[in-house]
Order: structure tokens, then sequence, then C-alpha cells
């Protein structure tokens, strides 16, 4: 079989699978949670309405369910974040020994696992304590950070130094695509098939995603060839690796170190503000006075498509007349304005319109990603994407972390001081920036 330079399938299908269970798995947990706490069956109705702002009973409900599916969520983070952060650092920086795709293949293989142990736990009503399990599972065997930072050093060895920030937007602009067609499909996929299904139905993409990256894939670092550097499949070599992400720094000039500490710096709290914010849109969406149903919340979720195909065009566009910096700020502007409009939505209308403001706060994420790649010789795109990798790990369980506590202290007296949050904390990253 004809081998591929093409990263681009890999990315898509990951991305549709991943985006398809995240809400799901959401929606899961917080149904099981509502049986558990109320002994009541989840109210759910056709015309979306299925609690009222002046039943104070129901209100108390949901108050409880919200506080525990979100602390449900922060321990399952914790299960997922620790391995995860040795993981990511190593696969992503060994694969400039022994080749990108290990470090796409083994977080596949976790993700299919993962994806069958909610299928066997909504299938058979198991324990939802196994799904941490699970969790942990996961993050050992690298997890989404991973996979995308194999997939983001693959595409840096194969385009030049011009094209690389535009390249890396489109990669995440099919991320945005696919995610949003995946998040609209779980709506009508619960309606239809309840969550048993939709599970199987993404270990199955899992698998089909595994076996073009081992059959059809080809490799852009040959195992033991020139930008590989010294050292076998042994722990020195392992160690050599971490020790490459370390020498990075360390071994590099004070102009260079400081831009790259600064990049880091500012992508870490970007990320920290951005996805915790909207790591929360979900439970948000399901508590009064929105009470969205599953297709709403699938609507949403697939509106978010606009914020990915929006940022891509900023990039597209304000790449030929701005400096990188300039395009981040102005992304960082956009998650800032969106995060406001959050934190006061109370209506329908005014929740899907938040996605308005964030139409370009996706940018900051791959023109950052190209700033560090441009710093860095092609030898050590591995090692600078590794970092990147567990710099973003550490991001979303802090994100999850500090946005799943605050929110599960503050849901009964104000539901949207998250955002608030999220916003305030995007100062950092344009001072960093500026």
């Amino acid at each position: 079989m004809r081998r591929l330079y093409l990263i681009e399938p890999v990315v898509g299908v990951y991305a549709f699978a991943m985006f398809m269970t995240y809400p799901l798995l959401q929606q899961y947990i917080y149904r099981r949670l509502w049986t558990q706490l109320t002994g009541t069956p989840y109210p759910s109705s056709q015309n979306f309405s299925h609690c009222e702002d002046d039943n104070s009973s129901l209100s108390r409900q949901h108050d409880a369910v919200q506080r525990e599916a979100s602390l449900f969520f922060l321990y399952s983070e914790l299960c997922f974040l620790f391995p995860s952060l040795v993981m990511s650092l190593l696969l992503v920086s060994y694969s400039d020994h022994c080749g990108r795709k290990v470090a796409i293949v083994l977080p596949l293989v976790g993700d299919l696992l993962f994806a069958l142990s909610y299928f066997l736990v909504s299938h058979f009503s198991l324990s939802l304590n196994l799904l941490l399990g699970a969790s942990f599972l996961t993050g050992l065997l690298g997890g989404p950070t991973s996979l995308i930072g194999g997939c983001f050093a693959y595409l840096a060895d194969r385009c030049s130094e011009g094209r690389k920030t535009v390249r890396m937007a489109l990669l995440d602009m099919l991320l945005g695509l696919l995610s949003g067609l995946a998040s609209l499909c779980t709506g009508f996929f619960i309606r239809a098939a309840g969550f048993t299904w939709p599970f199987l139905t993404a270990a199955l993409l899992h698998f089909l995603n595994l076996a073009y990256v081992l059959c059809v894939l080809r490799e852009t670092v040959e195992p033991g060839g020139p930008a590989a550097g010294p050292g076998g499949p042994t722990w020195e070599a392992v160690r050599r690796r971490f020790q490459g992400a370390y020498l990075l720094f360390a071994a590099s000039p004070q102009r260079r170190r400081a831009l790259l500490i600064l990049t880091l710096l500012a992508f870490a709290f970007y990320k920290v503000s951005k996805l915790g914010g909207m790591s929360i849109f979900i439970l948000y969406e399901l508590n009064a006075p929105l009470c969205w149903s599953e297709l709403l919340v699938g609507y949403g979720s697939a509106l978010s498509t606009a914020i990915y195909m929006g940022s891509f065009a900023g990039v597209y566009v304000l790449s030929r007349c701005l400096r990188d910096a300039y395009i981040v700020l102005f992304g960082l502007l956009s998650v800032t304005a969106g995060m406001i409009v959050a934190a006061f939505a109370k209506t329908t209308l005014t929740m899907f319109l938040v996605r308005l403001p964030l139409l370009f706060s996706i940018m900051p994420t791959p023109v950052l990603r190209s700033m560090m790649s441009k710093m860095v010789r092609s030898s050590e795109q591995g090692a600078v994407f590794a970092c990147v990798a567990f710099v973003e790990m550490l991001s979303v369980g802090v994100a999850f972390t500090v946005f799943s506590s605050t929110y599960a202290a503050t849901v009964s007296w104000f539901s949207g001081f998250s955002f608030l949050l999220a916003s305030g904390l995007t100062l950092i990253p344009m001072a960093l920036i500026g």
C-alpha cells in the first residue's frame, strides 16, 4: 500500500471522535448523577423547557447535581492530568528520535480504550468510579495533547517557515470544523439511540484512525536518522529525550531563551482562561434558567464551528499585514469579550450569540505554536512541541481544577462568575505578549 504524507485525516477523524465523546460524557455523567441524587428520571422535554425559574425545589436539585457533576469532572481530570504530563513531554520529545508516529499511535490507543470504557459503563450501568480508572489509563498513554503535539511536529517537518502559521491555523480550523459537526450529531444520536451507541461509534472511529496511521501514514523522521540524534530505544535514550527538552532552554542564547519562556507563559495563561471558561459551557447551559436539552447543547457546540472558521480567516488575512504578536493580542481581546457576554447570558438567544464575540478566540493557538516553531532548529521541533504539549496539558489541568471548583462554589449565587474570572485572566497573556 502506498504511504502518504497526509496528517489532516488523522486530525479530522480524531476531532470528530473526541468531540462527539466529550459533550456526550458530560451529559451522561450529569444524567446518572441526577438519577442517583434525586431518585427520579432526568427531566427531558421536546420543547426544551424542562425547568422553571419559580420552581425552587427543582432549582435546588439542579444546584446539587451541578456541584456533584463539576466535582466528578475535577476528579476525572486529576486522574488524567498527572500521568499525561510526563507522557506528553516524553512522547513528543522522543519523536525526534524514533519518529512522529509514536506520539500519535499511543494516544489513539488510549482514546480507543477510553471510549470502550464509557460504552461498557453506559451499556451495563456500571459504577461511575470505573471511569476514573479509564481517565488514568488514557493519561498514561499520552492523551490528546500528545497526539496534537505529534501532529503539529509532523506538520512542521513538512512545511517551510513562511507557511507554518497558515498551515497550523488550517489544522486548528479542521479540528474545529469536525468537532462542531460531531457535537451537532451528538444531540440527535442521544435522542435516537441513547448513550451506548455513540460511545461505540467513537471507539470504531479511533480504531479506523489507528489503522490509517499504522498502515498508510508515512513517517517524517526515520528512526536513528540524522535528525534523530544519538541513542537507541533504551532508558538512556529516554533520559536524553528529557534532557533535549531541558537543553532547549539551558543551552539557548539568552534572547531566544527569554522569548521562548515568555511565549510559553502567554500560551499557558491563554489556555487556562479560554479552556477554563469554555469547559463549563455545557454545565452552564444545562442549569437554570437555560435548561437546554441535548439537541440545544448540540446546536450550541456546532455553532462554535464558526469560531474556528473565523479564527482561520483572521489568521489568513491578518498574517499578510500584521506581525504575529498583534494577531495574538487581537485573539485575546476576542476571548475577553466573549467571556464577559457569557457571564450575563440568561436566555437561549444570548447564549447562542456568545459565539459572535468569540469569533477570533482561537487565533492565538496556531500563531503562538508557529512563533515557537520558528525560534528553533528543525532537529528541535519535537523538543519544542513536547514543551508546548506539556504546558498545554498542565494548563488544561489547572483550568479544569480551578474552574470546576470555582463553578461548584459559586453556582448557587452567581453561575456566571467563572466566565468573569476567565476574562480577567486574559490580561496576563496580553501583558506578556505586550
